[in-house]
Order: C-alpha cells, then sequence, then structure tokens
C-alpha cells in the first residue's frame, strides 16, 4: 500500500467511527483510506488497441494489469519522478481515460453490446459513459444523462476527446425519464451518493458525512433505480452502483426495488477480484436474501476505492 496520510491531521467523527466498527474491520478501512490511492488508466479502444498504448507508454512509465478489467492498468512513473498522468498527450488525444480502478466495475457488469439501447442515467463527467461507449463499439445508441448544466462540461469534453460518436446527451432529472416512453436494453444507474469509499481522494468525505445527508440521499437513488428498472425491455439489465459503503445507499435501495417488484431478479456479479460479503442485516434492519449476490468491495479488499455494485435482470 502506498505512503500514508499523517493521520494526526484527520479526524473521524465518533458516530463514523462506531457505524463503520460494525460494518468491517475499522482498522483495516481507516489505514486504507488514508493512503495514498494508486492511479490507474483505462485504455480507449475507440481510438487505440492495448499494445499500441503500452508500446507508447511503456518507455517512461510502469503499467501493472487490473486483474478485473483487460483495458485497464495501475500506472506509475518509472523513476517515480512524475504523478500528473492526466498532463501525458495519449491523455490529451483521448487514448486513454485516467479511470480509478473499482469504477471500471459497473460498465464490465452491465455488458454493453454493440446495437442496444443504453441509458447512462447519471453520466457525467464520463468515465463510465465512455467506457460503454468503448464496449458499444459506437454502435447503437447511447443516451448520457445528467442533471445541471455545470456537469454537462466536463461530460461533453470528455465525450469527444474519446471519439464518442453513438452518445446523445441529455440534461434532466433522472426520474424524468419515466415520461419518454423509450424502452432500453440496459441501463446504468451509477447513483449520486454520500461517497464513503473514496475518502482516498477525497478526505472532505470525512467532513461532510452525517447520517441525515445518508437518508436524503437514499430518497434520490430509490427513485433512479426505480426509474431505471421501469425503463428497462423484458429481460433488460440494471445496474446500479456507488461509491458509497453506506447499507441504506446500496443493499437497502436494491431491497428497496426486490420488495415492490417481483419481476426484479438480482444476478450474482462475477469478477476477479477480492470482496466482501453483502450485508443482509443493519440496525435492525434485514435485506433480503437475494442481496448476498450483490458486488460489495472495501477499499482494504483490492487496495481501491470502496464501490458497490449489484446486477438486476428484469423478468
Amino acid at each position: 500500500m502506498d505512503e500514508q496520510i499523517p493521520q494526526q491531521e484527520i479526524q473521524f467523527k465518533p458516530r463514523f467511527i462506531e457505524r463503520y466498527s460494525k460494518l468491517t474491520d475499522w482498522k483495516g478501512f481507516s489505514q486504507c483510506s488514508l493512503s495514498f490511492l494508486k492511479r490507474s488508466i483505462r485504455v480507449n479502444t475507440l481510438k487505440m488497441t492495448i499494445n499500441e498504448l503500452k508500446k507508447r507508454l511503456e518507455k517512461n512509465w510502469n503499467l501493472e494489469q487490473i486483474p478485473w478489467c483487460r483495458e485497464g492498468f495501475w500506472i506509475e512513473h518509472a523513476k517515480k519522478e512524475r504523478r500528473d498522468v492526466g498532463n501525458l498527450i495519449e491523455h490529451s488525444l483521448g487514448y486513454f481515460y485516467l479511470q480509478e480502478a473499482a469504477s471500471m466495475i459497473p460498465p464490465l457488469v452491465l455488458e454493453p453490446k454493440p446495437n442496444e439501447i443504453v441509458l447512462d442515467v447519471a453520466a457525467s463527467p464520463g468515465s463510465k459513459t465512455t467506457q460503454i461507449a468503448q464496449y458499444m463499439q459506437n454502435k447503437g445508441i447511447l443516451i448520457a444523462n445528467d442533471y445541471t448544466i455545470e456537469r454537462m462540461k466536463p461530460l461533453s469534453i470528455n465525450l469527444q476527446r474519446c471519439g464518442v460518436t453513438n452518445a446523445v446527451i441529455t440534461l434532466m432529472e433522472g426520474q424524468w425519464f419515466k415520461r419518454s416512453g423509450i424502452e432500453f436494453d440496459r441501463v446504468l444507474v451509477d447513483a449520486p451518493c454520500s461517497g464513503t469509499g473514496t475518502i482516498r481522494k477525497s478526505l472532505k468525505t470525512i467532513y461532510i458525512w452525517n447520517p441525515d445527508m445518508v437518508r436524503r440521499l437514499s430518497i434520490t437513488q430509490k427513485q433512479l433505480i426505480e426509474t431505471g428498472f421501469n425503463l428497462l425491455k423484458e429481460n433488460g439489465t440494471l445496474v446500479y452502483s456507488t461509491c458509497s459503503l453506506e447499507p441504506e445507499e446500496n443493499e437497502g435501495v436494491v431491497d428497496f426495488l426486490l420488495k415492490k417488484y417481483d419481476n426484479a431478479k438480482l444476478e450474482e456479479v462475477k469478477l476477479k477480484l477480492n470482496r466482501s460479503p453483502a450485508i443482509l442485516e443493519f440496525e435492525n434492519k434485514k435485506y433480503d436474501e437475494q442481496i448476498k449476490r450483490c458486488l460489495r468491495i472495501w477499499p482494504q479488499d483490492n487496495d481501491t476505492e470502496g464501490f458497490f455494485v449489484a446486477k438486476i435482470r428484469k423478468d
């Protein structure tokens, strides 16, 4: 694991410590959350093959394969003199996307195919959207949606930089899609969340965390997952994901959908990585047994961010 951030400068809230001590190994979680995050990239195969990019970079950069993503690599400067991977010309040209290793998981689980109709409900800044587009080989229709003008800017820039030509950008609340009448083969709901899995790159998460925020977010998340599910064709696939580690934002949201819709079926997430058991019971709430099929990874499991991913089929 990388160098630690000086812990005396960081103060976790007592309620946060109490809560997360019930959910995981607190020492392992806190130590990993206060260590530097390895840089990782995803090769954009819309513009360049994996081998071509490796040849361009390997003179000055060491690349280590990410086990669960064939286009993904951890990257470190050969002489450890640089960390500014985003300043490389290959990044500017869209040959790769600077993307955290765990963030690559939801599009892999979604498995989009060429010529399908796919919706990314909360698309900005475009890391998962561009990944979906490359799996679709720019064929079919990809609707990339977000809900503020500010979030449109990075999304549109990244889609252009990566050579995505099958995407339509929309600006609306995700819940409004139910009025569209469009049926999708696949929907990604990478929901707005408290981000407690991303402390390693955003220490402010520690300070802004509070249970009321988690409760409010879970209401929005339930609206989004229900909207996404209702937009699916029969036998369509919904992937719900967050970079939160809160049960209310993850297992609780999926449990809400399963209880409301008999035709919502959870499928097992099968990827080559270390995982932790999904939470089936927390603070006097019991969740559906199917939820054990969800993917929950803590930062200490794979030395990444923390992430939650559920794959749901509409029967």
